[in-house]
């Protein structure tokens, strides 16, 4: 139930429009009600069941009174006007009741709208917020697909099976309250023995739904799977073709397509067993109403006259809509609380890097960063091993290794998007857990292996996550970067589109925009993650050259795998298995004849 209260709580801001739409929904049940109330008089009028009433009764607030008021008003217009002026006026205030009734009901819906889709952009808004401060580690744990099912599937569905009935959860119980409150005024024993039989046929009823909500859990983790099949086949459908693996990836996804359409029909065909069930059970309720209340009618000590049996079933016809509805919404809420799990299960996972309350902030670095016997694990093996070395300010450190041996951890390590497991790493002195993350952050400009680059224009992507940029400067970050040339070739200049992760260019033109933005972004301390391991010749010459105009007089980290783009390093730190084996100049490296050489040797021969 904590769960539910959650989502719910996602409406309260929209407190204005709860309260006009339960003011609407009371306007609804109250001329809902009158218009029913009216079928007694006209009955007793249809059938003549009823004398004319001469005196006029005294007002009070109940039923029995305000219809005795009303057989009075009738009377007087079946003595001045006749009966027929009398059916036509009944006819238009039931008419009338019945047109603000539908006011009601539509401005009621009207306000719970803006009420219902707030709470959903809500939740939407701090699922999406807190995927994009999570850290690394956590999507290395989970899979792209199943939590975009979740910010997607899961967050419609808690629309549609949850907040689609909050509304039925107040206005329901009303109006059930209401109507019974009226049946009891017609007859308190009839009234009784409808409250002792409908518990009975709820229980029938929830024993449908006791598991529902757990299988609706497994079908929408199914559907996860589902979307991180189609998520890896898209961003692998290169390799797919190439290696021949069509069938296997389609193999696959028919298989878990095939298990998710099984657990589907099994939890709809459940939900849905609702809605007739519980007419039946209506049904049976109505009959067994009508042959107890029919003999208190025809016995010859009639307790209720007919008129108001007749009111008294239609009023009770009018209840079980809403009984209906409340028992549904016990279903659906029970399934869409299956993607409330899933949903809170995002929003409640732990931020491992956090910042501190009384964080420094940091506009300019001025001395150095020195990493002091810094290890780190991802889970339980070590990948960094007591790294200790120095980054001076304008200086450029170059580490170097195998593949596997923590090199691009370090990367990760310097802004923060992992904490170190022991030891620290200093700015100026102080430990970076200590300043403010985004001010930390600001410092850096990263150019990695894999650039990144989103669905938008040129401009944008060099441009990106800043405001109010001059054509000017792009342009000039850009022929910094060796990108402005065959950018002003393209269909519309730095206006074109670049397409999903920027596919319409080759990797080294998408490696030369992501060094502008950098440039752009004037970082003063530069990391350079392997920027060129994955570029040909002619790529990499433009690439080094635009990265060597950048990298003058500032500070720069430097992860490498081309040993040739790091000779004139200030220093160069060898690593191997996360331990520091060697460390100096390119020179020193060289005559010390150990694995820096062999690396050497082994790029030279190749």
């Amino acid at each position: 139930m904590k769960k539910l209260y959650r989502v719910i709580a996602y409406i309260f801001p929209y407190w204005g429009h709860l309260l006009a739409n339960l003011f609407f929904n009371v306007m609804t049940i109250v001329f809902s009600l009158f218009s029913l109330a009216l079928l007694i008089p006209f009955l007793n009028l249809l059938f003549g069941m009823n004398k004319l009433v001469t005196v006029k009764p005294a007002l009070s607030f109940s039923t029995h009174a305000a219809l005795n008021y009303l057989n009075y008003y009738i009377s007087q217009i079946i003595i001045h006007q006749g009966k027929l002026q009398a059916l036509v006026f009944i006819c238009v205030i039931i008419l009338v009741s019945f047109f603000f009734k539908d006011i009601g009901r539509y401005f009621a819906m009207y306000f719970i709208t803006s009420a219902r889709s707030g709470a959903i952009r809500g939740i939407r808004d701090d699922l999406y917020a807190k995927l994009l401060i999570l850290p690394l580690s956590y999507y290395t744990k989970n899979k792209k697909g199943d939590l975009i099912t979740r910010i997607t599937s899961d967050v419609q569905e808690l629309e549609i099976s949850i907040l689609n009935y909050i509304e039925v959860l107040v206005r329901d119980p009303l109006t059930i309250i209401a109507y019974l409150a009226f049946m009891i005024s017609l007859s308190l024993k009839l009234s009784i023995f409808v409250l002792v039989i409908l518990p009975i046929t709820g229980l029938f009823i929830g024993t449908i739904g006791r598991n529902l909500r757990r299988n609706s859990v497994i079908l929408q983790n199914l559907y996860g799977g589902l979307m991180s099949i189609i998520e890896e086949t898209l961003s692998g459908l290169r390799v797919v073709k190439g290696f021949n693996v069509i069938p296997y990836f389609n193999k696959r996804f028919t298989t878990m397509n095939k298990v998710y359409y099984h657990k589907q029909v099994s939890v709809y065909r459940r939900r849905d067993l609702s809605s007739p069930l519980s007419e039946f059970l209506s049904s049976l309720v109505i009959v067994v109403i009508l042959w107890f209340g029919g003999q208190m009618v025809i016995s010859a000590h009639a307790t209720i006259q007919a008129a108001d049996f007749i009111t008294f079933i239609v009023v009770f016809s009018q209840v079980i809509s809403p009984a209906k509805s409340l028992s549904q919404s016990y279903y659906n809420i029970r399934k869409g609380m299956a993607s409330a799990d899933r949903i809170f299960e995002v929003l409640d996972t732990e931020e491992e890097i956090v910042e501190k309350s009384n964080a420094l902030p940091i506009k300019v670095f001025q001395q150095e960063i020195k990493f002091e016997n810094v290890y780190f694990r991802y889970q339980k093996t070590y990948v960094i091993k007591d790294f200790n070395f120095r980054i001076p300010k304008g200086k450029m450190i170059a580490i170097v290794g195998e593949s596997g041996g923590g090199k691009s951890t370090v990367v990760d390590l310097l802004p923060r998007f992992y904490d170190v497991t022991k030891g620290r790493i200093l700015l100026d002195g102080r430990d970076i857990r200590e300043y403010k993350i985004t001010d930390l952050r600001k410092l850096m400009g990263i150019v990695s292996q894999d650039s990144v680059l989103f669905n938008d224009t040129v401009f944008n992507n060099i441009a990106f996550g800043m405001t109010n940029v001059s054509q000017e400067a792009v342009e000039e970050a850009a022929k910094i970067a060796n990108a402005h040339d065959f950018i002003m070739k393209m269909e519309h200049g730095y206006q074109t589109y670049v397409a999903d992760r920027g596919l319409i260019l080759s990797g080294g033109q998408r490696q030369r925009i992501s060094i502008a933005r950098a440039v752009l972004s004037n970082p003063q301390i530069l990391i350079l993650d392997e920027a060129t391991s994955s570029l040909d010749t002619e790529a990499e010459r433009l690439v080094q050259d635009a990265l060597s105009r950048i990298m003058k007089n500032r500070t720069t980290l430097v992860i490498a795998h081309r040993l040739s783009t790091i000779r004139d390093a200030d220093e160069i730190i060898v690593v191997q298995k996360g331990n520091i084996v060697e460390r100096g100049s390119h020179k020193e490296l060289i005559k010390r004849n150990g694995i820096y050489k062999k690396l050497q040797d082994l790029q030279s021969f190749n």
